[in-house]
């Protein structure tokens, strides 16, 4: 037996596609990714219309979803991250409902609970076999985790497996069993691995970069959390790639034994599993090929799915035990709420991701970023989108001093007496501002096109469009 079909076109058909319907895709190709674009194309030809896109996240790469958009094949999408080309023309009106944008934990929590049906989910695998199993972690296009298509697998009514890796049954090692998939469709490739590649990967060299991280480094040391069996997770960006680095030198130093580390895993997180800062990793993606590579070949390094990961739907979620995660931002109000969708002018460049899951979840939240970009203050009176609530989010740190959220009593005698440079949100606003001038409120229009979500279900804030002049 196998469930193996000639080409897309085919599965499509098979799985009973019709206008109106929801298909799903995942994003551990990233801006490598060429089985979205390959299906959508299949979806045109067959004029098949009203479609709705529920997408883990959509990169650079996707952009041809405009002309999807604009000859009405597509009229939805789902997303929890959305990249600026396509952000940009989202922002200006194309699309016919506005987006709703979900957190990496609230994303699954709507697929298992049926908030979010999926007609057809169409899963990128690195390799499969001819029933179905399916490995990220194989092949020539290899991604590592496969976290954020759990979900999808296990609750769309019909499941499409695509390949460029077809191995003999059955696959061993695999991480979606074939119980959950209808077609398997072989194909030449379904991306670039070079394209899983996320931020910078590399450890910022920038000075101001590398005193906020510093900071960082400090800040945790006089939490009270660093301490045997931490949990840490961190992003992609320079900065934070660099407080990474000084946090292993500081665990070494100390002979410090964390626990996990978590989330998007870089190489960086690999060289800490290496030199026993933690016990494991605990994997919903794959962020550069030394992740995947470790994922691979390390049994202490851990494959988990979106639902484990962040989901508030099931009995627990691993962002629950959680010390420590540092976050990015485009910008943050007085009252701590952090904007990660839209930049400065109110166009859609990005998405929560797993920053509010995180955020939510772990004991200490902390925002890295610099002052001011291009002149425009990081603090604002009020951010033009919540991403994050300011209730989740511990402290900022910036190259002009360390804000924490006054509802952090402790903590804040705790930095202080430690001699960090310890400064009021509105006076880092302020002393900001005297260098970059006060900027100028954002027009915004009068339609929705974005609705943010917020992870456990309701929404959180609106994004409207952009006007032309």
């Amino acid at each position: 037996m196998s469930k193996l079909v000639n080409s897309i076109r085919e599965a499509i058909q098979l799985a009973g596609l019709k206008d109106g319907m929801t298909v799903s895709f995942h994003h551990h190709l990233r801006n490598g990714d060429f089985v979205l674009n390959m299906v959508m194309e299949e979806v045109a030809n067959l004029g098949i219309k009203d479609i709705t896109v529920n997408a883990s996240s959509l990169f650079d790469t996707h952009l041809p979803l405009q002309g999807h958009i604009a000859n009405g094949v597509v009229t939805g999408i789902c997303a929890n991250y959305i990249s600026a080309p396509l952000g940009r023309a989202i922002s200006q009106g194309i699309l016919e409902k506005p987006v709703q944008f979900r957190t990496h934990g609230g994303r699954p929590s709507d697929i298992c609970t049926g908030n979010t049906p999926i007609d057809v989910a169409f899963i990128a695998a690195p390799t499969s076999d001819p029933m179905g199993n399916c490995s990220g972690k194989y092949g020539k296009s290899a991604c590592g985790s496969l976290g954020y298509a759990y979900a999808d697998a296990m609750h769309a009514k019909k499941v499409v497996i695509i390949t460029d890796n077809l191995v003999p049954y059955p696959l061993m090692d695999f991480s979606i069993p074939e119980i959950y998939v209808d077609y398997v469709v072989n194909v030449d490739a379904i991306g670039n691995p070079k394209g899983i590649v996320s931020g910078t990967t590399q450890i910022t060299r920038d000075p101001v970069g590398l005193v906020m991280a510093q900071h960082a480094v400090k800040v945790i040391e006089n939490s009270g959390l660093l301490k045997d069996g931490f949990s840490f997770q961190t992003g992609a960006g320079g900065a934070s790639l660099a407080a990474a680095k000084f946090l292993k030198d500081v665990m070494l130093e100390k002979g410090i034994q964390g626990s996990f580390g978590l989330g998007g895993i870089t190489g960086y997180l690999v060289d800490m599993l290496h030199a026993g800062c933690f016990k494991s990793l605990m994997d919903v993606q794959c962020f550069d090929l030394k992740a995947v590579e470790s994922l691979r070949t390390n049994p202490n390094h851990q494959e988990i799915s979106a639902m484990q990961y962040a989901s508030p739907a099931f009995k627990s979620a691993v962002v629950d035990s959680l010390d420590v995660v540092i976050l990015g931002a485009t910008e943050i109000d007085t009252d701590f709420n952090v904007n990660v969708h839209t930049d400065s002018n109110g166009y859609i460049m990005g998405g929560s991701g797993g920053h509010s899951d995180t955020a939510a979840g772990a004991k200490l939240s902390m925002i890295i970023a610099p002052m001011f970009r291009a002149r425009l203050p990081i603090v604002t009176d009020h951010v033009n989108c919540i991403s994050t609530p300011g209730k989740d989010i511990d402290v900022l740190v910036t190259q002009g001093g360390i804000a924490v959220n006054p509802k952090n009593v402790e903590l804040t005698k705790n930095l202080k007496d430690a001699g960090l440079p310890i400064i009021d949100i509105h006076e880092l606003k302020e002393k900001t501002e005297r260098i970059t001038g006060k900027p100028k409120v954002i027009a915004k229009g009068d339609r929705v096109v974005a609705e943010v979500i917020s992870r456990n279900g309701g929404i959180l804030d609106k994004i409207y469009n952009v006007p032309s002049f």
